[in-house]
């Protein structure tokens, strides 16, 4: 019986250690990977949308692009913005010789049943001048670029795991190019009450640089209007290689479809790495385009509307700006930049010069001072204008 106890004892721990042996290993979960923003579809979009096909996107090339992005939105299974409709008409104007054309959204609605009611909106405008002349304008930069970015931001947060809690609108405005008119009826008639549309991220020629210049820098526009933008873009993470200008809108006034937004007071940033040589020209071509650079700039968006739909405040408006020593030191650059090495394609004369001098002698008088007065803000939106319209 001993014998038969011992025998007994050493078959069970035989074939414990067996079932140990032969069990699997414990299953270790890995985090899956973020969505990556891919400079791949970024050429593809651009390559498409500043293609021959297109001409230059206006008239039947601007219906066609519209196709293209209803179609990338639909492959993204994001919802129809506006009526169960991907399209939005836009009425003509006769008065200002405009004919119709038609904004085109969609949405990614958001997980939270009560902040899914503010709306974050990514947004670029699509069209272009077409054909005239017999030459085409392909508008790479001016907007393919933004156009791409949007259209790639918009695969990143509806395919990324982390369900956003505001909801998050994409929109190509049409005939930015005849008044801002497709950004105008957008803000006029939006699909959802105008104080739901709580933040525009919007870009316009990202994918180039200021003047021909080898600045690598991108402009960002309008968080003087919103201290929660303000603090966005500074927690935001940005790679060395990419600089990123902070100017006031003021700087420059109207320019794109930010304005409409901002004649009601709607948070908004703007991205632009401003006009070039070959801005508004059939030169304008996607293999000048700095494709690693709209890459940067659609992270950034991307990143910054993620943080924004989940915060728990939103961007609010305010009309009192506090003057920043960052627009100080981006103009001062340009113009150091300008008088460095000037514009083959636009050679400056002697009162641009003096301008430029002018510039850059006060601007470095204040950053040695490392504080801007009120007075010195209104000097500098004044020289600001002066040097974009004379000089750039």
């Amino acid at each position: 019986m001993r014998f038969l106890a011992l025998s007994l004892i050493l078959l069970l721990s035989l074939n414990s250690c067996l079932t140990a042996a032969d069990s699997p290993s414990p299953l270790v979960l890995h985090a899956p990977k973020p969505i990556q923003v891919d400079e791949d579809r970024i050429r593809q979009h651009i390559a498409f949308l500043a293609g021959d096909k297109l001409a230059g996107r206006s008239g039947a090339g601007s219906r066609l692009a519209a196709e293209y992005l209803k179609k990338e939105f639909q492959s993204l299974k994001l919802e129809p913005l506006f009526e169960g409709d991907f399209f939005q008409p836009v009425p003509g104007s006769k008065k200002f010789g405009i004919a119709g054309g038609r904004n085109v959204g969609a949405l990614l609605p958001g997980s939270d049943p009560k902040l899914r009611e503010d709306y974050i909106i990514i947004a670029a405008h699509y069209d272009h001048l077409g054909t005239r002349g017999g030459a085409i304008f392909p508008g790479a930069d001016d907007n393919a670029s933004g156009t791409a970015m949007m259209l790639e931001a918009a695969r990143v947060l509806s395919q990324s795991t982390q369900k956003l809690k505001r909801s998050v609108m994409f929109v190509g405005f049409d005939l930015e190019e005849r008044l801002l008119w497709g950004s105008r009826w957008f803000v006029a008639h939006p699909p959802v009450p105008q104080e739901q549309m709580k933040c525009l991220l919007v870009a316009d020629m990202i994918g180039r640089s200021l003047a021909g210049l080898d600045l690598n820098t991108v402009f960002v526009m309008g968080s003087e209007h919103s201290p929660q933008l303000t603090a966005a873009l500074d927690d935001a993470r940005t790679p060395e290689t990419l600089h990123l200008a902070r100017l006031g809108i003021d700087l420059i006034g109207i320019r794109s479809d930010y304005g409409p937004f901002w004649n009601v007071e709607i948070p908004f940033l703007f991205f632009s790495s401003g006009e070039h040589p070959d801005y508004h020209k059939p030169t304008d071509t996607a293999e000048k385009i700095r494709y690693q650079q709209v890459v940067m700039v659609t992270d950034l968006v991307q990143q910054l509307t993620a943080k924004l739909a989940d915060d728990k405040n939103v961007p609010s408006w305010t009309n009192e700006i506090t003057p920043s020593i960052e627009e100080v030191r981006a103009v001062r650059t340009i113009a150091t930049r300008l008088l460095e090495n000037q514009p083959k394609h636009k050679p400056l004369g002697t009162s641009q010069l003096l301008l430029l001098g002018h510039i850059k002698a006060e601007t470095s008088k204040i950053l040695s001072r490392g504080e801007m007065s009120s007075g010195e803000r209104t000097w500098l939106v004044r020289v600001s204008q002066l040097l974009l319209f004379s000089v750039l």
